[in-house]
């Protein structure tokens, strides 16, 4: 007994420990380079800037498609410098490539070199031909450095590159006949690699050995990625650009952040007591933690990644809430402190477990789905998960214990959950039926009123339909992220009657690019009088041109095949782990609800759809999966307990008992979007508003929408049979 007061004690004093070794990190760093600290954490285009190239097909007069097609595998290929590159078209034949965090221009050109053209010989036999050619980059569908073990058993980087189902076959007949001889690799006529083929290679696969460092590995599957483009690009200019939303994004997105914790924790203390403060030292933990992994990753993080990010920390904190409510309640029926914790954690369990794994599902697919963004958030959201998990489970168990061995052991410190007698819910479903209408209907008949009005069911911002850019050399130096870019920003407004509008400084000069969608004859000329006027542009010192949107139709259409894959492979796993595919089914219609409402607050209220949307949206199905899994799990819990009872008394007790846990939780992740909402710049608020609907959303449908619907399912099963 002594031993393991002493063991507890111990954890205890390791998990402060980690806690201030962790601050100290991300507040100073190690080494001479101070790394580890979050001053160091990349930060994405939207935040810190970075490399803008411009290239110019060489082919004349490219095609709509082969350019397109080459903005889309563009944006897949600079994914090695960082998953936030944004790539898009300017006029007819020109590309913008923008990598966020990177701020030596001709250091990016060297690496990225000419996206020219990769090609794959062989020797001939007839030497008058010299080599024949096997396949070239469009049969190609990827290379990426992998490690594998060699045949000493030590791991090694090889590049792996997979082939399309033409390219396999093709590559197959060219291996069969060359077994022993070297295929060689040309990436803009000149050759790169020439590795020996020893086996004939079918399937589609094959890597590529040869000692590589990891850098070596690198430039060569970057170089036949690169290649694998239908038009040969030239550069024809470089520069360093600023932050789109400013520093002062950063530095009030983290006092947001800031104030938030502090007051989800002073909740947590005042609703749960000594757990409440557990939970308190456990997300201190979680922060740190998450803050060095995303060094430790090299994740760029973006607005998108620090919404997966505080998701994260509403799922962290949803995990205490319900081990915590487990130990209230078992405290209620007559355990001891030590024998609730004990119980409390047990059937938690399933429910923590469940939520996360079906949220960690959709990080998944979104990660090998999505580009750009999207890729980022799933990284961060994963990341958060897992370590969530971590912490709830594991962490805030030692503090609690640690607590206890230390004398804190009398009830009133934890707290007794209090008995409410079951809501009828299932009662009340056609209001709870009738306000998901009346709210998702106002969405689309506005969208229907917008589409027949001006054309557009919704207020697509730049990102999704491009616009113009105009690059505009000022009299003197204009700091975008402070006053004089609120100054720009509101002339620019004024003239054009545009909001939508992003704001760039170019390094080491006075010029400043200026986005904003399409403008027509008369707002370009207002806007050139206007810059005329207040900061001395003459007509010579204005380059503009038309651009696409970052979010291409290929990015909009693989996220929406995301969330549907997602949503397909969440029922699958709710379906096993419940034996009921109507709990899954209800848990995915709530999923599929709350997004329409969030769809309808973009239409109603007329928030730019951007870039940002997609991320929104996918973090409102995270959530909302996660909540309505814990009232699945008690369903699950009660159909056991309270045999004989109906389907309606089981749902009504069960959302009953976990109602507390519903609402703290909600609030405590609204708490986090809102202070993002009152403190965060136009952009920034512009995201969070959604992302509040959608919280209020989800909680509505976890405790008014899904169990009920569940209930209705089964019902009309039995009339069935």
């Amino acid at each position: 007994m002594k031993n393991h007061k002493i063991w507890n004690i111990l954890g205890f004093v390791l998990v402060i420990l980690a806690i201030l070794a962790g601050t100290y990190v991300s507040a100073v760093g190690v080494g001479e380079k101070h790394q580890g600290s979050a001053q160091n954490i990349k930060l994405g285009l939207d935040l810190a800037g970075g490399v803008s190239i411009t290239y110019e097909a060489n082919e004349s007069n490219p095609s709509a498609e082969d350019m397109r097609d080459t903005v889309y595998k563009l944006q897949q290929r600079v994914g090695v410098y960082s998953t936030e590159a944004e790539v898009y078209q300017e006029g007819s034949n020109r590309i913008n490539v923008e990598i966020p965090g990177v701020y030596n221009a001709e250091e990016v050109l060297e690496t990225l070199g000419n996206p020219g053209t990769i090609q794959f010989y062989e020797a001939s036999s007839d030497s008058d031909s010299g080599m024949n050619l096997v396949l070239d980059g469009n049969d190609v569908v990827n290379a990426q450095v992998v490690t594998e073990p060699n045949e000493f058993g030590n791991n090694e980087y090889v590049v792996r590159l997979t082939f399309s189902s033409e390219g396999a076959q093709k590559f197959e007949e060219a291996t069969a006949r060359n077994i022993d001889k070297p295929i060689y690799i040309v990436y803009d006529g000149q050759i790169i690699s020439a590795p020996q083929v020893n086996q004939t290679i079918s399937g589609g696969n094959c890597v590529i050995t040869g000692n590589f460092t990891y850098d070596q590995a690198n430039s060569l599957a970057t170089s036949i990625r690169l290649g694998v483009l239908k038009l040969t690009l030239t550069e024809v200019q470089s520069s360093v650009v600023g932050a789109r939303l400013g520093e002062d994004a950063v530095g009030t997105s983290l006092l947001a952040a800031a104030i938030g914790f502090v007051i989800v924790v002073i909740f947590m203390i005042a609703f749960y007591r000594i757990q409440g403060l557990a939970s308190g030292i456990a997300l201190a933990l979680y922060l740190v933690m998450m803050l060095c992994f995303l060094n430790a990753l090299d994740v760029t993080l973006t607005l998108p990644g620090i919404a997966g990010i505080i998701l994260s920390i509403g799922m962290a904190v949803d995990a205490n809430v319900i081990i915590f409510t487990r130990v209230k309640e078992e405290i209620a029926k007559g355990h001891t402190v030590q024998s609730a914790m004990k119980l409390g954690y047990h059937k938690a369990l399933s429910a923590i477990l469940d939520g996360n794994i079906t949220t960690l599902i959709a990080a998944a697919v979104l990660y090998i789905m999505g580009t750009g963004s999207i890729k980022g958030f799933a990284t961060t959201l994963a990341l958060g998960i897992v370590l969530s998990m971590i912490t709830a489970l594991f962490v805030t168990r030692i503090v609690m214990n640690g607590f206890y061995v230390m004398g804190i052991t009398d009830e009133k410190f934890y707290g007794r959950q209090k008995e409410h007698k079951p809501f009828n819910f299932t009662g009340h479903k056609a209001i709870f039926y009738l306000i998901s209408v009346i709210v998702i209907g106002a969405g689309l008949l506005t969208m229907g009123i917008n589409g027949a009005g001006s054309g557009s069911t919704l207020n697509y911002s730049l990102d999704f339909t491009g616009g113009t850019s105009m690059t505009v050399t000022l009299d003197s130096y204009v700091d975008v992220t402070g006053d004089g870019g609120t100054a720009l920003r509101e002339m620019i407004e004024e003239t054009t009657g545009i909001t939508d509008i992003q704001l760039q400084n170019v390094q080491e000069s006075n010029d400043v690019v200026i986005k904003t969608p399409v403008l027509d004859q008369s707002q370009r000329t207002a806007l050139k009088e206007a810059l005329a006027q207040d900061y001395g542009v003459e007509d010579g010192e204005i380059t503009e041109s038309n651009i696409s949107g970052v979010v291409s139709s290929e990015m909009r259409r693989n996220a929406v095949i995301s969330v549907v894959i997602s949503g397909i492979l969440m029922l699958i796993y709710i379906w096993i782990r419940f034996k009921d595919f109507k709990i899954g089914a209800s848990a995915v219609i709530a999923l599929f609800h709350d997004v329409l409402v969030v769809l309808a607050v973009y239409a109603v209220v007329r928030i730019p759809v951007g870039n940002t949307f997609i991320a929104c949206m996918l973090t409102i199905v995270g959530y909302s999966i996660n909540a309505t899994i814990v009232i699945f799990d008690r369903i699950r819990e009660n159909r056991t307990l309270m045999e004989g009872a109906s389907l309606e008394e089981i749902t009504n007790v069960s959302i009953t008992q976990t109602f507390s846990r519903s609402i703290n939780t909600s609030f405590t992740t609204f708490i986090m979007v809102f202070m993002l909402f009152v403190l965060g710049v136009s952009s920034i608020r512009e995201f969070a508003l959604p992302l509040m609907a959608g919280i209020i959303a989800g909680a509505f449908s976890s405790v008014c929408i899904s169990g009920t619907l569940w209930c209705i399912m089964k019902n009309r099963g039995k009339k069935e049979i």
